[in-house]
C-alpha cells in the first residue's frame, strides 16, 4: 500500500482519499508560481490542497481553494487545518463556474493545476477522471472565467502537458491576454519538454521564455536547478 501522506519541510499532506496525489506537478507548480507580494490568491482545483500550503507558506497571502470532489474537499480541510495557514486558507467546495458567479473578489494572483487530457481513454474511477480530463473545466473555460476574478495587474499561473499549453497560451493571446512567462518543463537534460509552466496576464509584457530540467541524466537524482527551486519544501533538500 502506497504512503498515505506526504511530509513537506513545514506542513503534511494526505492524499490518501485523492484521485490525484501528491505529484511533481503540483509541487513545481507551487514552488514556482510567482506571488510577488500578493494579498488575494485563488487556487483552482485545490485537491488534497497542496498548492494552496505551498502559496501560504511562501507569502502572508489569504488564499481561497476550490475543488468540486468532496473527498478531495474533506482532505483538503484536514490539511489545511493541520497546518500553521489555516486561518489564511478557505475552502470551497465548488466549481469555478459557479464561484464565478456568485464571487465579488478580485485577486492578485489565480493558480490551477488543471486537468488536462482531452480526447483520450478514461478510468473507470469517476474521481480520477474529474482530476485528470478536462471536460468539468475546459482550459479555454479557465482562461475566459479568470479573467473576471483578477485585478488589473493579475496573473493566472498554470501548468501543462507542451502541446495543450501551447494551445492555451494562443486562444489567451487571441483573447486580450499577454503570456507573461513561458517555462519549458524537461524531465532530463536528454528528453523532450513534457510541461509548461505558464503565467498569463492582461498587463503587456515581453514574454519571457526559459526552461528547467527536473533531473540529471545519471542516477536520475534532482538538478541543481531543480533542487533550487524545491527546497524550502522537500525534507532531504
Amino acid at each position: 500500500m502506497s504512503n498515505p501522506y506526504f511530509q513537506f519541510k513545514q506542513f503534511t499532506v494526505f492524499h490518501d482519499r485523492c484521485a490525484m496525489k501528491v505529484g511533481i506537478d503540483g509541487v513545481t507548480l507551487g514552488a514556482w508560481t510567482p506571488i510577488n507580494d500578493a494579498g488575494k490568491i485563488l487556487d483552482v482545483g485545490t485537491g488534497t490542497g497542496l498548492i494552496a500550503l505551498m502559496l501560504a507558506q511562501r507569502s502572508n497571502a489569504e488564499i481561497d481553494a476550490l475543488d468540486i470532489d468532496n473527498h478531495a474537499m474533506e482532505q483538503a480541510r484536514i490539511n489545511v487545518e493541520n497546518s500553521r495557514w489555516k486561518n489564511r486558507i478557505q475552502l470551497f467546495e465548488t466549481s469555478l463556474q459557479e464561484y464565478v458567479s456568485v464571487c465579488s473578489t478580485t485577486y492578485d494572483v489565480v493558480v490551477c493545476n488543471p486537468p488536462y487530457f482531452i480526447r483520450s481513454k478514461k478510468s473507470p474511477i469517476d474521481e480520477r477522471n474529474t482530476a485528470r480530463h478536462a471536460e468539468s473545466l475546459t482550459h479555454v473555460e479557465l482562461v475566459d472565467l479568470t479573467s473576471n476574478l483578477l485585478k488589473p495587474d493579475g496573473t493566472l499561473c498554470i501548468i501543462l502537458p507542451v502541446d495543450e499549453g501551447l494551445q492555451t497560451v494562443s486562444y489567451a493571446l487571441n483573447h486580450n491576454w499577454f503570456c507573461h512567462q513561458l517555462v519549458f518543463v524537461f524531465p532530463t537534460p536528454s528528453s523532450k519538454a513534457k510541461r509548461l509552466l505558464i503565467e498569463l496576464g492582461k498587463k503587456e509584457k515581453i514574454t519571457r521564455i526559459s526552461r528547467l530540467t527536473i533531473e540529471t541524466e545519471q542516477h536520475h537524482e534532482y538538478t541543481d536547478e531543480y533542487k533550487s527551486l524545491v527546497k524550502n519544501f522537500y525534507l532531504k533538500l
